[in-house]
Protein backbone atom coordinates (compact mmCIF):
# COMPACT_ATOMS: atom_id res chain seq x y z
CA UNK A 1 0.00 0.00 0.00
CA UNK A 2 1.17 3.39 -0.53
CA UNK A 3 0.62 5.67 1.87
CA UNK A 4 0.66 9.47 2.09
CA UNK A 5 0.69 11.39 5.50
CA UNK A 6 -0.64 14.66 6.07
CA UNK A 7 2.47 16.09 3.11
CA UNK A 8 2.86 19.36 3.08
CA UNK A 9 5.49 20.73 0.03
CA UNK A 10 6.56 24.56 -1.11
CA UNK A 11 8.29 25.59 -3.93
CA UNK A 12 10.54 27.81 -2.07
CA UNK A 13 7.26 29.96 -0.13
CA UNK A 14 4.51 28.86 -2.58
CA UNK A 15 2.87 26.27 -1.15
CA UNK A 16 1.81 23.66 -4.03
CA UNK A 17 0.44 21.04 -1.51
CA UNK A 18 -1.10 20.84 1.90
CA UNK A 19 -1.96 18.41 4.70
CA UNK A 20 -2.40 16.29 2.25
CA UNK A 21 -3.50 12.28 3.04
CA UNK A 22 -3.82 9.08 0.50
CA UNK A 23 -3.84 5.86 0.50
CA UNK A 24 -3.65 3.62 -2.62
CA UNK A 25 -4.42 -0.04 -2.69
CA UNK A 26 -1.31 -2.67 -4.70
CA UNK A 27 -2.56 -3.17 -7.55
CA UNK A 28 -4.76 -0.34 -8.15
CA UNK A 29 -4.71 2.63 -10.85
CA UNK A 30 -5.40 5.94 -9.56
CA UNK A 31 -5.58 8.98 -11.91
CA UNK A 32 -4.74 12.65 -10.59
CA UNK A 33 -6.71 14.86 -12.47
CA UNK A 34 -6.28 19.13 -11.84
CA UNK A 35 -5.51 22.14 -13.65
CA UNK A 36 -2.08 22.72 -14.63
CA UNK A 37 -0.02 24.07 -11.83
CA UNK A 38 -2.44 21.82 -9.39
CA UNK A 39 0.78 19.84 -8.10
CA UNK A 40 0.09 16.46 -10.08
CA UNK A 41 3.59 16.38 -11.36
CA UNK A 42 5.06 17.50 -8.57
CA UNK A 43 2.64 15.07 -5.97
CA UNK A 44 4.70 11.86 -7.83
CA UNK A 45 8.38 13.59 -7.91
CA UNK A 46 7.31 13.29 -3.82
CA UNK A 47 6.23 9.56 -3.97
CA UNK A 48 9.10 9.21 -6.36
CA UNK A 49 11.69 10.78 -3.72
CA UNK A 50 12.83 13.65 -6.25
CA UNK A 51 12.21 16.51 -3.37
CA UNK A 52 12.18 16.43 0.51
CA UNK A 53 8.95 16.81 2.08
CA UNK A 54 8.23 20.23 4.30
CA UNK A 55 5.60 18.47 6.32
CA UNK A 56 4.40 14.62 6.73
CA UNK A 57 5.15 11.02 5.38
CA UNK A 58 5.21 8.83 2.54
CA UNK A 59 5.45 5.04 3.00
CA UNK A 60 5.08 2.32 0.52
CA UNK A 61 4.28 -0.35 2.75
CA UNK A 62 7.04 -0.61 5.47
CA UNK A 63 9.18 1.52 4.06
CA UNK A 64 9.27 5.46 3.97
CA UNK A 65 10.09 7.14 0.95
CA UNK A 66 13.14 9.94 1.70
CA UNK A 67 14.58 12.40 -0.72
CA UNK A 68 17.78 13.98 -1.56
CA UNK A 69 18.67 15.00 1.66
CA UNK A 70 18.79 11.00 2.96
CA UNK A 71 19.33 9.53 -0.53
CA UNK A 72 22.50 9.79 -2.34
CA UNK A 73 20.48 8.41 -5.58
CA UNK A 74 17.33 9.67 -5.99
CA UNK A 75 14.65 6.73 -6.23
CA UNK A 76 13.81 3.16 -5.15
CA UNK A 77 14.10 -0.33 -6.68
CA UNK A 78 10.86 -0.97 -6.15
CA UNK A 79 9.52 1.74 -8.06
CA UNK A 80 9.69 3.87 -11.87
CA UNK A 81 8.99 7.09 -12.79
CA UNK A 82 8.59 8.17 -16.39
CA UNK A 83 8.27 11.75 -16.89
CA UNK A 84 7.14 13.70 -19.76
CA UNK A 85 10.76 14.71 -20.39
CA UNK A 86 12.26 10.85 -21.53
CA UNK A 87 15.82 9.87 -20.16
CA UNK A 88 16.90 7.54 -23.07
CA UNK A 89 20.29 6.75 -24.14
CA UNK A 90 20.30 8.21 -27.75
CA UNK A 91 22.66 6.31 -29.60
CA UNK A 92 21.61 2.68 -28.76
CA UNK A 93 18.54 0.95 -29.92
CA UNK A 94 15.38 0.90 -28.80
CA UNK A 95 15.78 -2.84 -27.68
CA UNK A 96 19.13 -1.92 -25.79
CA UNK A 97 17.03 1.01 -24.56
CA UNK A 98 14.45 -1.07 -23.07
CA UNK A 99 17.06 -3.59 -22.28
CA UNK A 100 19.63 -1.62 -20.38
CA UNK A 101 18.82 -2.79 -16.35
CA UNK A 102 17.96 -6.25 -17.39
CA UNK A 103 20.71 -9.03 -16.07
CA UNK A 104 23.13 -10.28 -18.93
CA UNK A 105 23.43 -13.54 -17.18
CA UNK A 106 20.58 -14.52 -18.72
CA UNK A 107 20.33 -13.78 -22.16
CA UNK A 108 17.48 -15.90 -23.18
CA UNK A 109 15.31 -14.38 -20.38
CA UNK A 110 16.16 -11.06 -21.45
CA UNK A 111 15.55 -11.73 -24.78
CA UNK A 112 12.02 -12.74 -24.33
CA UNK A 113 11.47 -9.83 -21.55
CA UNK A 114 12.08 -7.23 -24.33
CA UNK A 115 10.81 -8.67 -27.19
CA UNK A 116 7.38 -8.95 -24.43
CA UNK A 117 7.52 -5.46 -24.09
CA UNK A 118 8.37 -4.05 -27.72
CA UNK A 119 4.79 -5.89 -28.35
CA UNK A 120 3.05 -3.97 -25.36
CA UNK A 121 4.16 -0.92 -26.75
CA UNK A 122 3.76 -1.61 -30.00
CA UNK A 123 7.31 -0.83 -31.63
CA UNK A 124 8.81 -4.03 -32.77
CA UNK A 125 9.37 -3.13 -35.94
CA UNK A 126 11.94 -0.26 -33.96
CA UNK A 127 13.56 -2.66 -32.06
CA UNK A 128 16.97 -2.14 -33.79
CA UNK A 129 16.43 1.32 -34.23
CA UNK A 130 18.76 4.22 -32.78
CA UNK A 131 16.93 6.05 -29.97
CA UNK A 132 17.85 9.43 -31.61
CA UNK A 133 16.10 8.62 -35.05
CA UNK A 134 12.55 7.85 -33.07
CA UNK A 135 9.80 10.48 -33.09
CA UNK A 136 8.44 11.99 -29.42
CA UNK A 137 5.70 9.65 -28.89
CA UNK A 138 7.70 6.68 -30.16
CA UNK A 139 10.13 7.95 -27.87
CA UNK A 140 7.77 8.10 -24.66
CA UNK A 141 6.79 4.55 -26.04
CA UNK A 142 10.16 3.01 -25.17
CA UNK A 143 10.87 5.14 -21.66
CA UNK A 144 7.10 3.29 -20.77
CA UNK A 145 9.17 -0.18 -21.79
CA UNK A 146 12.06 0.77 -20.35
CA UNK A 147 10.37 1.49 -16.70
CA UNK A 148 8.19 -1.77 -16.88
CA UNK A 149 11.57 -3.90 -18.05
CA UNK A 150 12.27 -5.23 -14.20
CA UNK A 151 8.58 -5.21 -13.27
CA UNK A 152 8.46 -2.33 -10.30
CA UNK A 153 5.35 -3.20 -7.80
CA UNK A 154 5.20 0.89 -8.35
CA UNK A 155 4.73 2.66 -11.07
CA UNK A 156 4.30 6.57 -11.43
CA UNK A 157 3.65 8.27 -15.11
CA UNK A 158 3.51 11.50 -15.83
CA UNK A 159 1.18 12.51 -18.71
CA UNK A 160 2.37 9.06 -20.60
CA UNK A 161 0.58 9.70 -24.08
CA UNK A 162 1.15 13.47 -24.46
CA UNK A 163 3.30 13.06 -27.38
CA UNK A 164 1.52 9.93 -28.78
CA UNK A 165 -0.81 10.55 -31.69
CA UNK A 166 -4.48 9.53 -31.80
CA UNK A 167 -3.51 6.50 -34.49
CA UNK A 168 -1.81 4.79 -31.79
CA UNK A 169 -2.62 6.14 -28.49
CA UNK A 170 -6.16 4.66 -28.24
CA UNK A 171 -4.48 0.84 -28.62
CA UNK A 172 -1.56 2.01 -27.09
CA UNK A 173 -4.11 2.76 -23.37
CA UNK A 174 -5.72 -0.38 -23.36
CA UNK A 175 -2.46 -2.62 -24.15
CA UNK A 176 -0.72 -0.84 -20.87
CA UNK A 177 -3.11 -0.91 -18.52
CA UNK A 178 -4.28 -4.52 -19.05
CA UNK A 179 -0.20 -5.05 -19.04
CA UNK A 180 -0.34 -3.15 -15.44
CA UNK A 181 -3.60 -5.27 -14.20
CA UNK A 182 -2.59 -8.43 -14.53
CA UNK A 183 0.74 -8.07 -13.33
CA UNK A 184 -0.90 -6.48 -10.32
CA UNK A 185 1.52 -3.27 -10.50
CA UNK A 186 0.44 0.08 -8.99
CA UNK A 187 -0.47 3.07 -11.02
CA UNK A 188 -0.45 6.45 -10.76
CA UNK A 189 -0.96 8.57 -13.50
CA UNK A 190 -1.02 12.42 -13.43
CA UNK A 191 -3.34 13.51 -16.74
CA UNK A 192 -5.45 16.36 -18.02
CA UNK A 193 -6.97 13.44 -20.54
CA UNK A 194 -10.25 11.87 -19.62
CA UNK A 195 -9.36 9.04 -22.08
CA UNK A 196 -6.72 7.79 -19.66
CA UNK A 197 -9.07 7.85 -16.74
CA UNK A 198 -12.21 6.44 -18.04
CA UNK A 199 -12.42 2.82 -18.33
CA UNK A 200 -8.81 2.28 -16.35
CA UNK A 201 -8.76 4.38 -13.38
CA UNK A 202 -10.10 2.65 -10.05
CA UNK A 203 -10.26 5.77 -8.28
CA UNK A 204 -9.34 9.43 -9.40
CA UNK A 205 -8.00 11.78 -6.65
CA UNK A 206 -8.85 15.16 -7.98
CA UNK A 207 -6.56 18.71 -6.79
CA UNK A 208 -7.20 22.16 -6.42
CA UNK A 209 -5.95 25.12 -4.63
CA UNK A 210 -3.16 22.84 -2.99
CA UNK A 211 -5.61 20.34 -1.99
CA UNK A 212 -7.37 17.30 -2.55
CA UNK A 213 -11.13 18.30 -3.37
CA UNK A 214 -12.29 14.85 -4.28
CA UNK A 215 -11.05 11.16 -4.21
CA UNK A 216 -13.93 9.11 -6.09
CA UNK A 217 -14.34 6.00 -8.27
CA UNK A 218 -14.68 7.39 -12.31
CA UNK A 219 -18.31 6.56 -12.21
CA UNK A 220 -19.16 8.76 -9.25
CA UNK A 221 -17.27 11.72 -10.09
CA UNK A 222 -18.61 11.41 -13.39
CA UNK A 223 -22.15 11.23 -12.87
CA UNK A 224 -21.91 13.75 -9.77
CA UNK A 225 -19.34 16.48 -10.18
CA UNK A 226 -19.96 18.47 -7.40
CA UNK A 227 -17.83 21.12 -8.56
CA UNK A 228 -17.59 23.04 -12.45
CA UNK A 229 -13.87 22.31 -12.33
CA UNK A 230 -14.61 18.38 -12.30
CA UNK A 231 -17.27 18.33 -14.84
CA UNK A 232 -15.11 20.32 -17.26
CA UNK A 233 -12.51 17.26 -17.16
CA UNK A 234 -14.78 15.40 -18.52
CA UNK A 235 -16.57 17.81 -21.09
CA UNK A 236 -18.27 20.70 -21.61
CA UNK A 237 -21.33 21.29 -19.33
CA UNK A 238 -23.33 24.45 -18.81
CA UNK A 239 -24.82 25.53 -14.73
CA UNK A 240 -28.24 26.23 -15.26
CA UNK A 241 -30.96 26.25 -12.61
CA UNK A 242 -32.95 24.14 -11.61
CA UNK A 243 -30.49 21.77 -12.93
CA UNK A 244 -27.21 22.88 -11.65
CA UNK A 245 -24.15 21.47 -13.26
CA UNK A 246 -25.41 19.63 -16.60
CA UNK A 247 -23.37 18.11 -19.06
CA UNK A 248 -23.95 19.06 -22.77
CA UNK A 249 -25.28 15.70 -23.91
CA UNK A 250 -27.72 16.18 -21.03
CA UNK A 251 -29.96 18.63 -22.61
CA UNK A 252 -32.49 18.45 -25.48
CA UNK A 253 -33.57 21.25 -28.08
CA UNK A 254 -38.01 21.09 -27.24
CA UNK A 255 -41.25 22.49 -28.27
CA UNK A 256 -41.32 24.30 -25.32
CA UNK A 257 -39.76 24.83 -22.06
CA UNK A 258 -38.86 27.11 -19.16
CA UNK A 259 -35.38 27.31 -21.02
CA UNK A 260 -34.77 29.93 -24.02
CA UNK A 261 -31.92 29.98 -25.00
CA UNK A 262 -29.99 31.87 -28.18
CA UNK A 263 -27.54 29.95 -30.65
CA UNK A 264 -23.96 31.59 -30.91
CA UNK A 265 -22.02 29.18 -32.98
CA UNK A 266 -22.55 25.32 -33.82
CA UNK A 267 -19.15 22.61 -34.18
CA UNK A 268 -19.75 19.40 -35.82
CA UNK A 269 -18.37 16.71 -33.62
CA UNK A 270 -19.05 14.22 -35.74
CA UNK A 271 -22.29 12.24 -34.94
CA UNK A 272 -23.97 15.35 -33.11
CA UNK A 273 -23.46 19.08 -33.37
CA UNK A 274 -22.30 21.07 -30.02
CA UNK A 275 -24.33 24.19 -29.89
CA UNK A 276 -22.73 27.23 -28.07
CA UNK A 277 -25.53 29.78 -26.62
CA UNK A 278 -27.08 32.25 -24.88
CA UNK A 279 -29.28 32.42 -21.79
CA UNK A 280 -29.47 34.96 -19.33
CA UNK A 281 -26.00 36.80 -20.14
CA UNK A 282 -24.32 33.09 -19.57
CA UNK A 283 -23.18 30.67 -22.32
CA UNK A 284 -24.98 27.27 -22.30
CA UNK A 285 -23.96 23.75 -24.43
CA UNK A 286 -25.89 21.37 -25.76
CA UNK A 287 -25.76 18.52 -28.37
CA UNK A 288 -27.98 18.31 -30.64
CA UNK A 289 -28.44 15.95 -34.09
CA UNK A 290 -28.07 18.86 -36.82
CA UNK A 291 -26.60 22.21 -37.18
CA UNK A 292 -28.74 25.31 -36.25
CA UNK A 293 -29.19 28.83 -37.12
CA UNK A 294 -26.95 31.14 -35.94
CA UNK A 295 -29.28 33.53 -33.59
CA UNK A 296 -32.14 30.84 -33.75
CA UNK A 297 -34.20 30.82 -30.60
CA UNK A 298 -34.59 27.17 -29.55
CA UNK A 299 -36.18 25.92 -26.80
CA UNK A 300 -33.49 22.97 -24.23
CA UNK A 301 -34.63 20.82 -21.24
CA UNK A 302 -32.67 17.71 -18.99
CA UNK A 303 -33.28 14.60 -20.96
CA UNK A 304 -34.89 11.94 -19.19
Amino acid sequence: MLQIKKITFSYQTKPVLRNLNLSIQKGEHVSIIGESGSGKSTLLKLIYGTYDLDEGQIFWGETEILGPKYNLVIGYDFMKYVAQEFELMPFISVAENIGHYLSNFFPEQKEERILELLEVVELTDFAQTKANLLSGGQKQRVALAKALAKDPELILLDEPFSHIDNFKKHQLRRRLFKYLKQKQITCVVATHDKEDVLGYADNIIALHDSRVIATEKPEELYRNPKLPLIAAFFGEYSVIEPYGIIYAHQLQVVDNSDIEVVVANCYFKGDYYLIEANYNENKVYFQHHETLGINDCVFIKETN
